[in-house]
């Protein structure tokens, strides 16, 4: 606990000194979730947005490497998808397209129009750097920890509890309980991991521990994939698609609890090839998408159609998908 708690207050010292050592855009991290961010450029005409930067609790990292040169720069973050509970976001009133995984995306800065790539709009807050080449950012929770250092172990905190282990307050402060808590893990999981280490570790156990509010699909496969939801309830039908789920990562199709609507997936490679679908049709079309109304009248309607598999979730909170593991990269032989 004191070499973790030493690091971090290293860490926020020579940040507060000194910033960037170069021309950038740096966020720092400051609540206790693992986060990422997207970043953007706003002109005139044209917006220009990146991500995915990862920013651990407690630390800054690089999100634009270059000099601030744009007129207008925005930011857009959201929690790790390991965290139980409902996702958290940070952002503003400038819409723009995103995707799952590393990407980069031109589109008009007049708004989002996500079209036929896997793109999706959120929500993004300005950032006033003061016309300087380099700038630091820091995100905040609602209710501001004091400091980094206090973050780092608030993060730690969270992450412990995400991975089923008891602990004190998700606060800046040691307790007895985290502790010991986080010693049992360091000697199951983590013996020699550095402060950096832990996180990623924490991180990732914590993804396959928790099963998040709502319906969450992860791609175990070795190329992307397109997924659409397909929902039944109050005795309407909806459909909505497509999210692209790039290999080792997850996306999250309803960020809200299950309740007891009557869901169904499909999953597809971009070839069009089905990893997961079943016999309840729906409508669907070949660019995103949000349709509503009944199966028996896609064709007539200008739709084609497609069948899905019901999720039974047995009236969970969450649920998780796992799609893919058996498909293989384009000209890759299978093992044998």
């Amino acid at each position: 606990m004191r070499r973790l708690c030493r690091a971090a207050l290293t860490a926020a010292i020579l940040a507060a000194a000194g910033g960037p050592a170069h021309a950038s855009l740096m966020l720092c991290n400051r609540t206790s979730y693992v986060l990422y961010a997207a970043t953007a450029t706003l002109d005139p005409h044209a917006a220009e947005v990146r991500g995915w930067t990862r920013i651990v609790p407690g630390d800054c990292a690089v999100a634009r490497p270059e000099g601030l040169t744009k007129s207008t720069y925005l930011v857009h973050a959201r929690s790790s998808i390991a965290h139980a509970g409902p996702a958290r976001a940070w952002g503003g009133k400038w819409l723009l397209c995103v995707r799952e995984g590393d990407f980069t995306l031109k589109q008009p800065s007049s708004g989002a129009t996500c079209l036929g790539d896997g793109s999706f709009p959120v929500g993004f807050a300005a950032i006033d750097n003061k016309g300087r080449p380099s700038w630091s950012m820091t995100l905040d929770e609602p209710e501001p920890l004091a400091t980094m250092q206090a973050a780092q172990l608030a993060g730690v905190k969270r992450l412990l509890k995400d991975n089923g282990y008891k602990i004190g307050s998700i606060n800046g402060e040691p307790d007895t309980a985290t502790g010991a808590s986080l010693a049992d893990f360091r000697k199951k999981f983590a013996p020699q991991a550095d402060n950096a280490q832990l996180f990623d570790i924490l991180e990732e156990r914590a993804r396959q521990h928790v099963t998040p509010s709502g319906l969450t699909a992860c791609n175990d496969g070795a190329v992307p994939l397109l997924v659409a939801l397909g929902q039944i309830g109050h005795g309407k039908r909806s459909s909505r698609g497509w999210w692209t789920v790039v290999p080792r990562a997850c996306a999250r199709l309803q960020t809200v609890p299950l309740a007891n609507d009557v869901l169904y997936v499909l999953a597809q490679t971009r070839d069009g090839v089905t990893v997961m679908g079943g016999s309840e049709t729906f409508c669907i079309t070949t660019a995103v998408f949000e349709i509503q109304g009944a199966r028996d009248r896609c064709a007539a309607r200008g739709y084609g159609e497609a069948g899905f598999l019901r999720v039974d979730a047995r009236g969970s909170v969450g649920a998780v998908l796992h799609l893919g593991a058996a498909i293989k990269p384009p000209g890759r032989a299978a093992a044998r």
